[in-house]
């Protein structure tokens, strides 16, 4: 499954006004842990594919979005809910902890 990568003005209407879940991993391409984590990101997705969205932010692209939902290191993971922040992820993350997080 693929995951589409957000940009700042689509983050709005993508994430903040979603009713549901959505699941955003916020990344860098030069980021090893971050690269570790896209394959768990995707059979996240996958499972969960009519429970929540899912998708990418790039932090060097999009500085604005990591400084208002304080991602000061990456990999960060956020589970959105009707457009609330419910829980945050730092670092490499288990499958099993993302998916028990996001039930």
């Amino acid at each position: 499954m693929e995951i589409l990568s957000l940009k700042g003005e689509e983050f709005e209407k993508e994430v903040l006004s979603q009713k549901g879940k959505v699941l955003v991993d916020f990344y860098a391409d030069w980021c090893g842990p971050c690269r570790m984590m896209t394959p768990i990101i995707e059979e996240v997705a996958e499972e969960l594919k009519d429970e929540l969205k899912v998708f990418k932010v790039n932090v060097d692209n999009n500085q604005e979005l990591a400084i208002k939902y304080d991602v000061m290191s990456i990999p960060t993971i956020i589970l959105f809910e009707n457009g609330e922040v419910r829980k945050t992820y730092i670092g490499v993350t288990d499958k099993n902890e993302l998916i028990n997080g996001i039930k």
